[in-house]
């Protein structure tokens, strides 16, 4: 079942965040389009368990599309309709696992199961970045409004996705105490600007801690995945 689950955690982080582009998700509310992201999740689903055709992720790409109907033309978009819609995209990959466990068994890929740990550290790489850049923004999206930024241009956007990356490989490189000294230097380069501003510095802080939380979260998600399916091997063993 894990194995079926690695697949299709893969299949939706590709589906959703990163075969997802803006023009689909601002334009999702109209039936093509909408039919459009339902086709990408179906081809992904099918491509990464290996089936030509399976009925149960036909139910899948469905179910997909009705939580997705439900969140666009309920027109919220804020970070709590986000995330119900991603707890739903989950409950439904679950479901489909614990109905059809051998997905991953009579797929064309079952005789690598190299794979499968591969798979599920893309995913959680995916849902750290970039799903992670979206939830944030959306958190921080009603203080921004009131901030001025003078930096690079999308600095923020681009310090955020090091800091989540370099979480995840902490996390997963079991060095946790790293992350410690990476807040310790961010307060220090931040020290100026939130001495001088006390609104960019708790803008700072909050979104510190949001980024710094969900990385957390999904690194810790994928370890305990890893830690049921096949182990990584970078080298092939010797006899």
């Amino acid at each position: 079942m894990f194995e079926t689950i690695a697949a299709l955690l893969l299949a939706h982080a590709l589906a959703d965040f990163t075969l997802q582009t803006n023009w689909i998700n601002a334009n999702k509310a109209r039936l093509h389009v909408m039919a459009l992201h339902g086709l990408i999740v179906w081809i992904t689903a099918h491509l990464a368990l290996g089936h030509v055709y399976a009925p149960a992720l036909a139910a899948l790409t469905l179910a997909h599309i009705l939580i997705d109907a439900a969140k666009t033309y309920s027109k919220f978009n804020n970070l709590p309709a986000f995330l119900m819609d991603q707890s739903a995209h989950l409950a439904t990959l679950l479901a489909v696992a614990v109905w059809m466990p051998d997905l991953w068994q009579t797929g064309l890929w079952a005789a690598h199961p190299a794979l499968l740990p591969l798979m599920a550290l893309v995913a959680g790489l995916i849902l750290c970045l970039t799903a992670g850049q979206y939830a944030v923004g959306l958190l921080m999206r009603r203080h921004s409004i009131r901030m001025r930024s003078a930096g690079l241009r999308d600095g923020g956007r681009q310090i955020g996705l090091l800091e989540r990356g370099l979480i995840f490989l902490l996390v997963l490189a079991n060095q946790p105490i790293g992350i410690g000294f990476l807040i310790a230097a961010k307060s220090i380069l931040r020290y100026g600007t939130a001495n001088r501003d006390q609104r960019s510095a708790e803008y700072v802080i909050i979104g510190t801690l949001a980024s710094f939380g969900w990385a957390i979260a999904i690194a810790l998600g994928t370890q305990s995945l890893l830690s049921v399916l096949p182990p990584l091997e970078i080298a092939p063993r010797t006899p």
